[in-house]
């Protein structure tokens, strides 16, 4: 028995309708790093060599008179892994493709049943690609090692000689995917995979599995409810003299200019902001950059916490990889809500009203200390 490839087709709409399902909601992938473990089913697609089958039978003197294949099964697989970064990932699992088949009726009178299992373990890199906060899409590259557990069953004329043959072999494998963030611990991630598997007589061919599963992220705290974003004023220009001065100076940037309402990637009109920020600091001899982020008071202190360090590690990372500020000169750190603009008594009430929102708009802010001379 071979296995053959399944139609790229096949896997490029099934993929397609994977990513139009989960993007059809709110999107946004965790930033931090960390351990993960997680669980996939779906369903293992192969393609049985009838013509083979027909051939080494002839070989034998029999001619096929019918054959009928079970070529598709229920796979799954269990993983675990390390998140380097937003981009990169390392996971590794065990897979179980599950069975395939086939039953071919001949003359002189009789039947060859053949069947194969398929399990084993794998490691792969993953890189992705986040589109949101929550949402990404992902490609993995790896080897399989696996096992193959063929079963022979003869009747009437036909007699097999050995009849459970089995091979273990190392191979590699592939595939894409998207996932969606439900909690800042829980994702659901859909997939399509390529395994590349030796049988155990000698045949080499693909078994497909297309599955869906569920993501736990180890020490993670839940995302609170996202709230309604608030258009924010433009940012007033930086003044010249910020980095003329001996004494440290502080600039404050809006939070609202550079992310989204509850969100921590750097958005493009936040980039123009940072870019600029950059340029006033060229040819300054500065000692030390704090980059200090603040939110306002909605919310929980330990979400707002996490929020404020992720928006001023934004920052930083964005300065370092413009390319204009060494990476040992600057620093970042967030303080949540405990820093407030505005004074007690601005700002009434304690849920989270667009109203609300607009009024602690100054709170939010990301401040950036410099010490040095022009």
């Amino acid at each position: 028995m071979k296995l053959r490839q399944v139609k790229d087709s096949q896997i490029t709409a099934t993929l397609s309708l994977l990513v139009i399902a989960m993007m059809a909601g709110p999107m946004a992938v965790a930033d931090d790093s960390g351990w993960y473990i997680g669980a996939n089913a779906g369903q293992s697609r192969a393609t049985i060599d009838n013509d083979r089958i027909t051939r080494n039978l002839l070989g034998s003197g029999f001619t096929t008179n019918a054959l009928t294949n079970d070529d598709r099964d229920i796979g799954y697989k269990l993983y675990g892994g390390y998140q380097f970064n937003r981009y990169f990932a390392l996971e590794g699992g065990y897979f179980n493709l599950g069975k395939f088949g086939y039953t071919a009726y001949t003359t002189p009178q009789g039947s060859l049943t053949g069947e194969i299992k398929l399990q084993g373990v794998n490691l792969d890199v993953v890189g992705l690609w986040p589109i949101t906060d929550k949402f990404s899409l992902f490609g993995r590259v790896g080897v399989n090692y696996a096992k193959a557990q063929d079963q022979f069953v003869g009747t009437g004329a036909v007699l097999v000689t050995n009849p459970s043959p089995s091979a273990r072999d190392t191979n590699y494998k592939f595939g894409v995917g998207a996932q969606y963030a439900l909690t800042e611990s829980l994702d659901v991630r859909a997939e399509v995979e390529r395994y590349r598997i030796n049988d155990a007589v000698g045949n080499k061919g693909d078994i497909d599995l297309i599955s869906a599963g569920l993501v736990y992220r180890f020490g993670q705290k839940a995302r609170e409810p996202a709230l309604v974003p608030v258009a924010a004023a433009p940012l007033a220009a930086i003044p010249a003299h910020v980095v003329e001065q001996q004494e440290p100076k502080k600039v404050t940037l809006s939070a609202d200019s550079l992310f989204d309402f509850n969100k921590s990637v750097v958005k493009p009109a936040g980039k123009r902001e940072l870019d600029q920020l950059a340029r006033d600091l060229n040819g300054t001899d500065y000692d030390q950059i704090m980059v200090i982020g603040h939110t306002d008071r909605i919310g929980s202190h330990a979400y707002n916490l996490k929020l404020s360090t992720r928006r001023a590690e934004a920052v930083k990372d964005y300065l370092i990889s413009s390319g204009q500020i060494p990476a040992h000169k600057i620093s970042a750190k967030g303080v949540d809500g405990a820093d407030p603009v505005t004074k007690p008594g601005d700002c009434v009430g304690s849920k989270a009203t667009p109203a609300l929102i607009a009024c602690l708009q100054p709170d939010r802010r990301v401040e950036v200390d410099v010490s040095g001379t022009k």
